[in-house]
């Protein structure tokens, strides 16, 4: 069902396709939006030891109405690129993965991943807890079931 990379030489494994899941912090999600056109937005997320990733959306919007019409979803995301020391190039990993989204509601799953979530930009833990009391009432849980993931190096040249 999901395309092969056509060059494999390329190709990073699943470790390090969640090695960089897990140390980034963000990336574009992409759903199919109104009128059948694409839509990417730049989101948060936290890649979780079951291999799922989740997110934190409002209760309302163009991108929960895209999900609730069409739970296919694919979500990009790259590092911060390397140099070879008196080269100008980076090199980059990125990953795509494509999956189906479910939304959560439950107040416990939104608690524990919105701080979770919360942990990757601050370890104030007195801030995490204020804005989960403050904010989770208005917070969904947005999970995405990876069904194909692909990472890949370039180099820009």
């Amino acid at each position: 069902m999901f395309r092969e990379l056509q060059r494999k030489n390329k190709e990073l494994s699943e470790e390090e396709c969640i090695s960089i899941l897990q140390s980034t912090k963000r990336g574009v999600l992409s759903v199919s939006g109104d009128d059948g056109y694409p839509y990417g937005m730049p989101m948060n997320h936290y890649y979780a030891d079951d291999g799922n990733i989740y997110f934190h959306c409002g209760k309302q919007g163009h991108r929960l109405d895209s999900i609730k019409a069409c739970n296919k979803v694919s979500f990009c995301v790259y590092d911060e690129g390397t140099k070879t020391d008196g080269e100008w190039a980076l090199t980059i990993r990125s990953v795509i993965v494509f999956g189906t989204m479910e939304v959560i509601g439950d107040a416990d799953v939104i608690t524990d991943i919105s701080a979770r979530l919360s942990r990757k930009f601050t370890d104030d833990e007195a801030y995490i807890k204020n804005e989960i009391e403050c904010f989770a009432c208005e917070t969904l849980i947005l999970r995405l079931k990876t069904g194909h993931m692909c990472g890949k190096r370039i180099v820009e040249k």
